[in-house]
C-alpha cells in the first residue's frame, strides 16, 4: 500500500509593520481636538467683533505689532531648526537632532518669555470686557501650547542625553515636530487675527 505524503504546514512569514505607530496617531489628534478649540475661539473672537460698535472695545488700543511681530519671525523660523531634526532623526544622525532641538527650545522660549513681557506691559486685565476676555485667553491658551511643547522639546532632549532615542527614524522625535509645527501654525492664524487684522481694520 502507498503511503500518502502529507504536505508539510509552511509557516506564515512575519507580518510586515504597517501604517503609523500609536503615538502618532495620539499626537493627530490631539491636534485635530486642540484645532478644533482655536477655531472655535476665533470665531468667537470675530463675532464678538461683528456685534460691538467699537473694536478693541473700551477704548482699548489695538495691540502693538512691532515687538510681536519679531518674536512671531523668531516663532515661526523655529520650525526650521525642527525640520532639519527631522532630516538629521531620518538618517540616524541624532547630534545633529539634538543640536537643533536645543535651538528651536530657545526660540521658543524667548517667544514665551516675550509673551509674559507682553502681558506685563498691557494696560486691560482679562476681566474689563469681551474683547479683553477672548484676547487673554486666545493668547494665553497658545502661550501654554508653547510651553508644553518647550516641555516635550525637553523630554525628547534628555532622552537623547542617555542614550533612550533609537539610532534612526525615532517617533519621539516625530511625534514632537508634529506638534510643534502644529503650534507654529496654530499661531499664524492668532496673529492674523488678533494683532494684523484687528491692527489695520479698526
Amino acid at each position: 500500500m502507498t503511503a500518502v505524503a502529507v504536505p508539510t504546514a509552511r509557516p506564515f512569514p512575519p507580518a510586515e509593520h504597517r501604517g503609523r505607530p500609536v503615538g502618532w496617531w495620539g499626537v493627530m489628534m490631539l491636534i485635530l481636538t486642540e484645532g478644533t478649540l482655536f477655531i472655535g475661539l476665533l470665531a468667537s473672537y470675530f463675532f464678538l467683533w461683528a456685534g460691538s460698535p467699537h473694536w478693541p472695545q473700551g477704548g482699548i488700543e489695538p495691540p502693538d505689532l512691532f515687538r510681536i511681530s519679531i518674536f512671531t519671525v523668531v516663532l515661526l523660523s523655529s520650525s526650521i531648526p525642527i525640520l532639519v531634526a527631522e532630516w538629521a532623526n531620518r538618517r540616524g544622525r541624532m547630534q545633529l537632532v539634538l543640536a537643533m532641538l536645543l535651538v528651536a527650545f530657545v526660540m521658543g522660549a524667548a517667544f514665551l518669555a516675550n509673551q509674559v513681557l507682553e502681558y506685563r506691559g498691557l494696560h486691560f486685565g482679562w476681566r474689563d470686557n469681551a474683547y479683553a476676555a477672548i484676547f487673554y485667553t486666545i493668547t494665553g491658551l497658545h502661550g501654554l501650547h508653547v510651553l508644553l511643547g518647550l516641555l516635550m522639546n525637553m523630554v525628547v532632549q534628555t532622552k537623547g542625553r542617555v542614550g533612550r532615542l533609537a539610532r534612526r527614524n525615532d517617533i519621539s522625535v516625530e511625534v514632537f515636530s508634529l506638534y510643534w509645527h502644529f503650534v507654529d501654525g496654530v499661531w499664524i492664524l492668532v496673529f492674523a487675527s488678533l494683532y494684523l487684522i484687528a491692527h489695520f481694520l479698526t
